[in-house]
């Protein structure tokens, strides 16, 4: 079962950034109405137990209820909002991005080896 922290609220993010000095932080970008995106999420959910991410924390955002919060991750990470989309933050900055059917568990866990 994927761990998912509610991303609802803009001051989130200050927490965010300072929880990736300490653990890689994921943010999973999700548009309820769209049917990739929930693919995406599906595939992510799947993966979860097997992807070796459990040092990892990941944040769900609603799009649709929660735009603004989107627009000011893509300004904050100097990242094209996407969606759906996968973040990595590490040390406060975006070291990881994909989108679509780009977004796959076995490449964060290259990311964060590299």
């Amino acid at each position: 079962m994927t761990p998912w922290q509610p991303l609802t609220d803009a001051a989130q993010l200050t927490d965010i950034v300072r929880e990736s000095y300490e653990q890689p932080v994921l943010i999973f970008k999700h548009s309820t109405t769209c049917s990739i995106s929930a693919m995406a999420k599906g595939k992510v959910e799947r993966q979860w137990a097997d992807a070796g991410l459990d040092d990892a924390k990941i944040y769900y955002l609603d799009l649709l209820r929660f735009r603004p919060i989107s627009q000011e991750i893509a300004q904050k990470f100097s990242i094209q909002h996407e969606s759906p989309q996968l973040l990595l933050i590490r040390n406060g900055e975006c070291s990881y991005d994909a989108s679509h059917t780009g977004i796959k568990l076995s490449d964060v866990k290259s990311a964060l080896s590299a």
